[in-house]
């Protein structure tokens, strides 16, 4: 179920989805690859989620084209990522 970014003071153009009660995940399908800039900020609009709701697990829905360096990233901020093939 896709969730209204400007509910979080996001731009129009980021999607998310409720993947379940309490978790939200940022939807990043792009072809080319997620690079360490994509990463931060991705981090910048996991805070801004979390500042309405603190209690929410945040992901990232994306392919597999993800570099190792945004993977270590990501994980250092807590946001997991789940694949979408």
């Amino acid at each position: 179920m896709e969730i209204s970014p400007k509910e979080f003071g996001l731009s129009s153009r980021i999607k998310l989805a409720q993947v379940n009660e309490h978790h939200i995940a940022i939807i990043k399908n792009i072809k080319s690859r997620i690079i360490k800039k994509d990463a931060l900020k991705l981090i910048d609009i996991a805070q801004k989620i979390r500042t309405h709701k603190s209690s929410y697990k945040i992901s990232l829905m994306c392919n597999r084209n993800i570099c190792s360096k945004s993977i270590q990233i990501l994980d250092k901020h807590n946001i997991e990522i789940i694949y979408i093939d």
